[in-house]
């Protein structure tokens, strides 16, 4: 069990999955640079975060922006959405008559994608979830705002091991202060840290190679 002190945020595990260098770049260096594809993703988290918070519809109470956390996984965030559905198999919900059945929603800017990175971290607010309310919790959804669909997600068994596993190694690298070398893939095209990333300069620390090329950059990571 982590101590609150020890939580990673729980949306690393999507940028773990996606790139540990990444990862590490955002969550231990702590730098960030937002291109065209994160600033339409914020925007889409922005809608989703809505200060309405609470919202009914029919047998189905709909929250927004919920904070979730897992001592065992040592991760806390928000979740964009979580649906709460009646359920005669369900859990208790408080300030609520009945049993419900709770399933995380998240929402991303673009399409479903063959890498489990999104789904992981739908999972990993799953096992969050399950914590705070003592329950088992099946079924989730990504939403894609390139297609304007539903992925539905099914938290078997293996998606769940993926997630475990991710955690106690950010947790381990996060120790370490560790940031791993960058391996040069497709994804480096749209990734928001590209120019500071930079395969070829993966020989210097991040921390260095900012300071040497601090001129060349118009904006400062926030």
């Amino acid at each position: 069990m982590y101590v609150e002190d020890e939580f990673l945020a729980l949306s690393g595990v999507q940028h773990f999955a996606f790139c540990r260098r990444q990862w590490a770049l955002i969550h231990i260096e702590r730098e960030w640079r937002e291109n065209a594809l994160t600033a339409m993703g914020n925007v889409m988290h922005g809608r989703a975060h809505d200060e309405a918070l609470r919202e009914r519809r029919g047998d189905s109470l709909v929250v927004r922006g919920l904070y979730v956390r897992s001592a065992a996984l040592g991760l806390a965030g928000k979740c964009d959405v979580v649906e709460f559905v009646k359920d005669s198999e369900g859990h208790p919900l408080f300030g609520e008559d009945g049993l419900w059945r709770a399933r995380p929603v998240e929402y991303k800017r673009g399409k479903s994608k063959q890498s489990d990175a999104d789904r992981m971290q739908l999972c990993a607010q799953a096992l969050c979830l399950e914590e705070m309310l003592s329950c088992r919790i099946q079924e989730g959804f990504l939403f894609y705002g390139a297609t304007k669909s539903r992925e539905h997600v099914v938290f078997d068994d293996e998606l769940r091991e993926k997630v475990i596993r991710a955690s106690e190694e950010m947790h381990a690298l996060f120790a370490r202060h560790y940031v791993p070398k960058a391996k040069r893939t497709k994804a480096c095209r749209s990734c928001s840290l590209d120019t500071l990333c930079l395969a070829e300069a993966s020989e210097k620390s991040v921390a260095a190679y900012i300071a040497e090329h601090m001129g060349d950059f118009d904006e400062t990571p926030s």
